[in-house]
């Protein structure tokens, strides 16, 4: 597990301009970056430093350049400016750090990068020059967010912006992985969102019973572990779950269950899917096309979020997703994992696992003959290190107990008990 996790690691180390911090989206020639890997990357230099990945000194220095160029980098309307109110592209240039593919300014993904500063604050706690730069930056990059404007008008936020033409027409509602978005936003001290935001996003859950499992329903695995990347569930309620009686990281434990019963049950008779061969999520698959396989036929589809039992799938496995959920059900978890060494997944793959494998495409029972995914992408990576390091050690969720912003969120969104009132997990 901890080659796994070193292995994964790399990759932000190797994929990644040191000049200004950017991280690449995938590795695949020209890609540009993504500003979540970016954020992942700041989250996972800590566990770096205390697992002997990198020196404290090499983090201090990603981390200030990361900063510096985000503090610095342009604000404006401009089609080419790297954000906007306070958020940012989705995908930048790597060496000019500007908006690329006309993609929009994104919510989520700027909440991704806005976590990682935070836990880089959380960290860096010591008293050199550049370690307090660290937290001020850090803080003054959050403090730059708008959340009222993002919320373009409406109670619950808006998935993005483009100056081409203006907001998305969606907004981050139903259980996802929006939540840690909703708990940044609450805890801003500038620009806050109201109270009734978070209240409306939680009235379009959809709470399920699926292969005897109750649970708060989302598909794809991805939108079950997203948020406990830095949030310790453990025992903190809001007023759904406490009207539910269990909290969230059991219902993303439910959730994984779930996960492998219907690879178990493998409704739609997809190769190789069982109890150790499981984790359907966002991710890469060998699409989009059709083809006939076995005499029947079958649609697969390229990245897209995946999810059960409603679908889609394609018969494609995600090793990286399945990995992310080893603090919530390590008893499945890591079955998984043996099988997916077992098979050679991660032969002559700089960076651990890919991003999926299809056997089913493939039309073999030979591993070594699978569709595996081309690239490794950041955001699959940082989930594995982090997730690693939370079932290990606890570091990531201990750092952000401590984050006001974090803990002043979670209260405005109701949450109470547990470690919020002092009764450690």
């Amino acid at each position: 597990m901890e080659a796994l996790q070193r292995a994964t690691f790399d990759y932000f180390i190797y994929e990644s301009n040191p000049l200004n911090g950017l991280i690449v989206d995938k590795t695949e020639a020209g890609a540009p970056a993504s500003i979540a890997a970016v954020g992942l990357a700041l989250s996972s230099y800590p566990v770096g430093v205390e697992r002997g990945f990198m020196t404290r000194a090499q983090a201090i220095q990603r981390t200030l350049a990361t900063l510096r160029f985000f503090r610095n980098s342009v604000q404006s309307i401009d089609p080419d400016a790297t954000g906007y109110k306070g958020f940012y592209y989705h995908f930048l240039d790597m060496k000019s750090g500007k908006r690329v593919w006309n993609c929009e300014l994104s919510t989520v993904d700027t909440a991704f990068l806005l976590m990682g500063m935070l836990t880089a604050a959380a960290y860096f706690t010591g008293a050199t020059a550049d370690e307090r730069e660290i937290r001020a930056l850090a803080d003054e990059l959050y403090h730059r967010a708008d959340w009222n404007w993002a919320q373009n008008g409406g109670a619950t936020v808006s998935m993005g912006w483009n100056p081409e033409g203006g907001f998305l027409p969606y907004r981050w509602k139903g259980y996802d992985e929006a939540m840690f978005l909703y708990v940044l936003g609450l805890g801003s001290p500038t620009h806050p969102l109201p109270k009734e935001s978070y209240a409306q996003w939680t009235s379009t859950y959809q709470w399920r019973s699926i292969y005897g499992y109750e649970f708060l329903y989302s598909g794809p695995l991805f939108t079950h572990q997203i948020s406990h990347l830095w949030i310790d569930f453990r025992g903190i309620q809001d007023d759904y779950m406490r009207g539910r009686k269990i909290d969230y990281f059991e219902n993303s434990r439910r959730g994984t269950y779930v996960q492998q019963q219907y690879a178990i049950d493998n409704p739609l008779k997809f190769d190789a899917y069982g109890s150790n061969c499981w984790g359907i999520t966002a991710s890469d698959g060998p699409g989009p096309l059709n083809r006939t396989i076995k005499g029947q036929k079958r649609k697969f589809f390229g990245y897209m979020a995946r999810g059960v039992p409603d679908g889609p799938d394609d018969g494609s496995i995600a090793p990286w997703a399945v990995l992310a959920s080893l603090p919530f059900a390590p008893q499945i978890v890591l079955p998984a994992l043996r099988y997916f060494k077992d098979i050679k997944l991660d032969l002559t793959n700089p960076y651990g696992f890919k991003a999926t494998f299809n056997p089913t495409f493939s039309a073999t029972s030979d591993p070594s003959q699978y569709w595996i995914s081309p690239s490794h992408y950041g955001l699959n990576q940082g989930p594995i290190v982090l997730m690693i390091e939370n079932y290990r050690s606890g570091l990531v969720w201990r750092l952000m107990r401590q984050c006001p912003h974090l803990v002043n969120g979670l209260r405005r969104a109701g949450f109470s008990g547990g470690w919020l009132d002092g009764k450690m997990p």
